[in-house]
């Protein structure tokens, strides 16, 4: 199982629909329940962001590999989190 992190703020509206595909997606697909996923706010460390290169949020990095950027749709949050499990 890959590591997952997830770059947000919180007051981002394409963020909140990020988080909750992924509670829709895990929902929907018990095969995903177990994956644990790092959730970092930007705003609330700085530090950590900064050592990470992207430009928009939400950001997926699998196992230190930026996986996705910006806007997402949950057909692809369910494809990010499959492949986070091989």
């Amino acid at each position: 199982m890959k590591r997952v992190q997830l770059f947000y703020l919180k007051n981002c509206p394409f963020c909140k629909k990020a988080l909750r595909y992924i509670e829709e997606a895990k929902a929907a697909h018990p095969e995903l329940q177990p994956l644990e996923i790092e959730l970092i706010e930007e705003s609330e460390e700085p530090e950590v962001a900064d050592k990470y290169d992207y430009y928009y949020v939400p950001t997926f990095y699998l196992d230190g590999e930026k996986a996705h950027e910006g806007g997402i749709y949950p057909d692809e949050v369910t494809e990010l989190l499959r492949k986070a499990l091989e």
